[in-house]
């Protein structure tokens, strides 16, 4: 009876292991999706219209890009262990030409710290301002983000006539 506890045991973590690494796999697919969705979006928007926004209130174009550079690599750098070789979101002036490196780069950067990642370390919890989460919180966080700034650049694109590129999720 023993050996069977123990056996079933084993037989749970490396099925949550297996059901982890899974996760990261179709996390990466989803991440290098995102990159593409999002550059489209870029790509569309003339330079000129880099400093658009709808009300005075609201982030520019290049704004919600920054943005959302920033935010990936805050939370890759802070809770899942990514560099930032390569960036300087700091940059007074950016050309469409650097807007387009930086979001490469961000979305790479953001990327390697995913890779690096074991499936137990997403059980991990980091002390986030909102609360104890986990890495895989924080990944999910990171997703989610971006996702809210593209929709935000596809809606201005449509409030300067352009059609966004066509949708797509996974």
């Amino acid at each position: 009876m023993k050996y069977l506890t123990i056996f079933s045991l084993c037989l749970v973590y490396a099925s949550s292991l297996f059901a982890q690494q899974a996760f990261l796999d179709e996390f990466q697919q989803k991440w290098k999706n995102a990159e593409a969705f999002t550059l489209e979006a870029i790509e569309l928007m003339p330079a000129e219209d880099f400093n658009y926004k709808p009300t005075e209130d609201q982030q520019s174009f290049q704004d919600q890009i920054i943005h959302s550079c920033e935010n990936m690599i805050w939370l890759s750098t802070s809770y899942l262990g990514g560099g930032t070789a390569g960036i300087n979101i700091r940059q007074e002036h950016f050309t469409k030409a650097e807007i387009i490196k930086l979001v490469k780069t961000c979305f790479q950067r953001a990327g390697e710290a995913v890779a690096n990642l074991k499936p137990e370390d997403l059980e991990e919890k980091v002390s986030f301002f909102a609360g104890p989460m986990s890495k895989r919180q924080i990944l999910i966080l990171m997703n989610d983000h971006s996702t809210h700034h593209r929709a935000e650049m596809l809606v201005y694109l449509r409030l300067k006539g352009l059609k966004p590129p066509k949708y797509r999720g996974w």
